[in-house]
């Protein structure tokens, strides 16, 4: 009899558990906020047969516009006008059974958050910053706890120089006085979201969940922590993305929401990565699709942007984490990848979002007319790319040409001189982002042979030039690959980021005296640069090359800034007459790199394989 009621109970539980209301799987974005510009929201649903429900909701300042099924029956994506009166709070999104007395089966209550003050006029990163690329995997290890993760096959494995490492959102956060102290204004740092592949996932650009910070490296809120951080002490952060393709192991891969989700889903096409196709009039259309609809490698499956759900989905992802991280700027991978026509409407609705924040788009070509192509154009016409900054491939190619062939009439600095030349191209040659390496490219140090004096002489016209410039981690303290193009040893751990670690580069223990002199270089020349506005935002002139000297100047206002590079192993002597039109009669200057008061005569002498800057 016992029994029988224990059974009884039992079955009761169950078909209650049975009949109550869940939650869909997904809905996302999760939330979002009033006061937006776009008046525009679609939401993607995930959850077992949605596609067969009803939905209802009812909320000031909301309305449904439209329902639409995917291919897949898991899958709904509404279509929701938000008013601008609409107000912060929560709506009920119920999911019914059909007919008029249908079942609710699933619910979700929708938060709308109240914006942050200024959020719309947030500024985006510009010549007065420095900018720190961190491969957090490899920075500092903050929390040891958070190096494997149970439900993730790729585990902690330091001896593998492809494998995960264990830095963290934390170990950045630790650093973040060592980055101010240094002179670094905001910071660049790839892909924080989650990688759940099976291998080689600490790179973060096999994404698996566009929504989720990788628990290896923590959580929403210690993401959230680190911008506050940086921003109160005057640094900002740049977040990472990828709008051409997902990783192999994403949550939709098991069930696609839609046929054409992916392009060639299946049976992969690997793209060409002929990006002159898409201005080349002599370009067969085999090609050019090619290029952008072919898979990057097979981990990486191509997302076909021509899909209008892919297309806002990847919109309002990048608005998504801006809005909730406070971002300064966003780095976007492979930008000239995915379809073009989505990338104009990207950035477009980005920057009609936030109109003085600032992206930088990846271009990975050394012919500056392809680059330019991206850059908004004045006037602004709809429709067209409105990104505001790219990576300066070009002027990075000619700077270690430059410092590594013989000075020469067509060799030398003339190829930095002509490089720069090329800025009549641009419509906004400083808004380019100016790097001497990045976590994709044998390290500045290797590529230049590991030369001290050639090093200085980079790191000056870097940081000088009108550019926004960037470093990456470890350019501090020389750090180099041995092996040429080896992606795991680019990415070597930052010394003293973990605990046991022979060599700090936090304190100076272990590092060689060209280590720390080089450390020390940067910092008094980030430091300067940190409080001069000519730098920041002065216009450029230069003059032609000569005796191995290339010379430059930066202005604004009544203030002017010379910098004299010499190659030479030699001491060389110049007649400053050249340059009166910047000195302008002027006697006194201060000597930057030698923090000290000078005298100016008629002639200079530059000492051999050193640079020279003057505040005037």
């Amino acid at each position: 009899m016992i029994l029988r009621r224990i059974l009884i109970l039992l079955l009761l539980f169950v078909a209650h558990v049975a009949a109550a209301v869940s939650q869909p799987e997904r809905v996302e974005p999760a939330y979002w906020w009033a006061g937006m510009k776009s008046q525009f929201l679609q939401l993607m649903v995930k959850a077992p047969r949605i596609s067969q429900l009803n939905v209802k909701l009812s909320y000031p300042g909301l309305r449904l516009l439209q329902v639409h099924k995917g291919d897949h029956p898991d899958y709904i994506f509404l279509d929701l006008e938000v008013s601008a009166q609409l107000e912060a709070g929560e709506c009920e999104i119920g999911f019914f059974n059909p007919g008029n007395q249908g079942k609710k089966q699933y619910s979700y209550m929708y938060r709308f958050l109240k914006r942050e003050e200024g959020s719309a006029n947030r500024k985006g990163f510009s010549g007065k910053d420095v900018i720190y690329l961190i491969t957090p995997d490899r920075f500092v290890n903050g929390d040891p706890s958070n190096d494997s993760n149970v439900e993730m096959p790729d585990k902690l494995n330091r001896g593998d120089e492809s494998g995960r490492h264990g830095g963290d959102i934390q170990g950045i956060i630790q650093s973040l006085d060592y980055l101010n102290q240094l002179g670094i204004t905001s910071l660049w740092i790839n892909p924080l979201v989650e990688n759940n592949m099976p291998k080689y996932s600490y790179h973060g650009y096999a994404i698996t969940d566009y929504y989720k910070i990788d628990p290896r490296y923590g959580d929403m809120q210690l993401y959230k922590k680190l911008v506050q951080e940086a921003k109160l002490r005057g640094m900002s952060v740049i977040a990472d993305q990828v709008a051409n393709h997902c990783g192999s192991s994403h949550w939709w891969m098991k069930a696609l929401p839609f046929n054409d989700w992916l392009n060639y889903p299946d049976s992969a096409q690997y793209t060409n990565h002929k990006r002159s196709t898409l201005l080349d009039p002599h370009a067969v259309s085999e090609d050019r699709q090619l290029f952008s609809d072919g898979w990057f490698v097979p981990t990486m499956p191509d997302l076909n942007q021509r899909n209008a759900f892919v297309a806002n989905y990847l919109i309002q992802n990048s608005i998504w984490w801006v809005e909730t991280a406070g971002l300064a700027g966003i780095r976007m991978d492979t930008y000239s990848y995915p379809d073009k026509a989505f990338m104009n409407k990207w950035s477009q609705r980005i920057m009609e979002e936030y109109p003085n924040f600032n992206i930088v788009g990846e271009e990975w070509s050394e012919n500056p007319a392809i680059i330019a192509q991206w850059q908004i154009k004045e006037p602004y016409v709809s429709g067209a790319s409105a990104l505001p900054s790219l990576m300066d491939f070009p002027l990075q190619a000619a700077l270690v040409k430059a410092l590594t062939q013989p000075e020469n009439w067509n060799s030398g600095w003339t190829i930095l001189y002509e490089a720069l030349a090329n800025d009549f191209l641009y419509p906004h040659p400083e808004n380019l982002v100016f790097f001497g390496d990045n976590h994709d490219m044998d390290r500045f140090y290797s590529q230049i042979g590991a030369n001290p004096a050639l090093f200085r002489l980079g790191m000056v016209y870097l940081l000088t030039t009108q550019r926004i410039p960037q470093l990456m981690y470890g350019t501090e303290i020389l750090m180099r690959n041995e092996k040429h193009n080896n992606h795991g040893e680019i990415r070597s751990d930052f010394p003293g980021g973990w605990k046991g670690d022979l060599v700090n580069a936090f304190d100076g223990k272990g590092l060689s005296d060209e280590q720390i002199k080089a450390q020390q270089f940067l910092r008094r020349l980030l430091m300067w640069r940190k409080g001069s506005e000519v730098i920041h935002s002065g216009t450029m002139q230069h003059f032609s090359p000569e005796k191995g000297v290339y010379v430059y100047a930066r202005e604004k206002g009544t203030n002017s800034t010379l910098v004299f590079l010499n190659k030479e192993q030699t001491a060389v002597t110049l007649n400053l007459s050249r340059f009166a039109s910047i000195i302008r009669g002027r006697k006194i200057a201060w000597d930057v790199l030698a923090d000290k008061e000078v005298n100016i005569g008629n002639e200079l002498i530059i000492a051999p394989q050193t640079p020279l800057i003057l505040e005037f």
